[in-house]
């Protein structure tokens, strides 16, 4: 079983809006709801895979409770931690190229309810082969909220994925995550280097054990002490991105739970990636383009001299 823990999750509203632009009036053409936050949509992937999966996660209020009954409605195994706040929302807007989205902060949580999100953490990290933190921190989560759970998950000898940015990630480098995902964007952020590669290696340094980096159309570029690997799709791929970054990562936790490396992940990872990316919700994929593209692509093991422009 992979254990997914999100602190912070949301009742994800997708409107899809053809021609969307922003100053203007337009017409939704389908609106939808489902529970959300980035480590449930890891595990709607991994269960859509047939693959067990687990969230662990705090709900409270009226939005809690939406996202309670879609998590039943969809049969994703999860495990909560009643809160006093109100679930957050978040809102996408789909034009069928691209997505704008929308997200709220959350509600605080009370040192209490950060303290129970830990121990509930624990109650389940005896099952599971894998543990993915993913996501926001919620309001009143301590600053080094994702460290307290990267070393819950190392006491039990697991891998632990991390996919956070900022100073939540940066935070939890000294507990040694097996793995962090962040995208190009937050490499930079997180290390001032532009250059994806040399940014990886810096926060291997400061903690990482290995960095998965999201380069968009570019596709995936992974990096440890051992090498750099690297496979993108054949095309830049339209759609809605938005859950693209937590296909990745339900194909990373899937391949560490069977114990593989990165020329078996990284195209598993991809494929899965641009399937999202074609279907107008995350946490979903176009099955047929996963299974396409998984068939035909390879990963490519870098020299220090290879250019990593697309």
């Amino acid at each position: 079983m992979i254990l997914t823990v999100t602190p912070n999750p949301a009742l994800d509203v997708t409107y899809t809006v053809p021609g969307f632009r922003p100053h203007t009036s337009h017409r939704v053409t389908e609106a939808a709801a489902q529970a959300g936050g980035k480590g449930v949509n890891v595990a709607r992937v991994l269960t859509a895979l047939g693959r067990p999966a687990r969230c662990v996660l705090p709900l409270g209020g009226p939005t809690g409770d939406a996202v309670r009954a879609d998590l039943a409605a969809a049969g994703l195994d999860h495990a909560e931690v009643a809160i006093g706040g109100d679930t957050r929302r978040t809102v996408t807007i789909a034009d069928g190229t691209d997505a704008t989205v929308l997200n709220e902060p959350g509600p605080a949580l009370t040192p209490a309810e950060w303290d129970a999100l830990l121990d509930e953490t624990a109650r389940h990290l005896p099952q599971a082969a894998v543990l993915v933190l993913s996501g926001s921190l919620p309001p009143g989560a301590p600053a080094d909220g994702y460290g307290q759970l990267v070393t819950l998950g190392r006491r039990f000898d697991l891998p632990v994925v991390l996919d956070a940015d900022g100073p939540a990630l940066l935070a939890a480098l000294p507990a040694r995550p097996t793995v962090i995902k962040p995208n190009a964007a937050e490499l930079t952020a997180a290390t001032g280097l532009p250059d994806p590669r040399g940014a990886a290696r810096v926060l291997l340094r400061r903690g990482a054990e290995s960095v998965l980096a999201s380069l968009g159309p570019a596709g995936l570029l992974a990096v440890d002490p051992h090498g750099t690997w690297r496979c993108a799709p054949p095309a830049p791929v339209p759609g809605n991105p938005t859950g693209a970054g937590d296909a990745t990562v339900a194909a990373l936790a899937a391949g560490l739970s069977g114990n593989a490396g990165w020329p078996a992940i990284l195209p598993d990872a991809v494929a899965l990636s641009a399937a999202t990316v074609h279907h107008p919700r995350a946490g979903h994929f176009h099955t047929p383009t996963y299974h396409h593209l998984r068939a035909t692509l390879t990963a490519t093991r870098l020299d220090h001299t290879t250019s990593l422009t697309p």
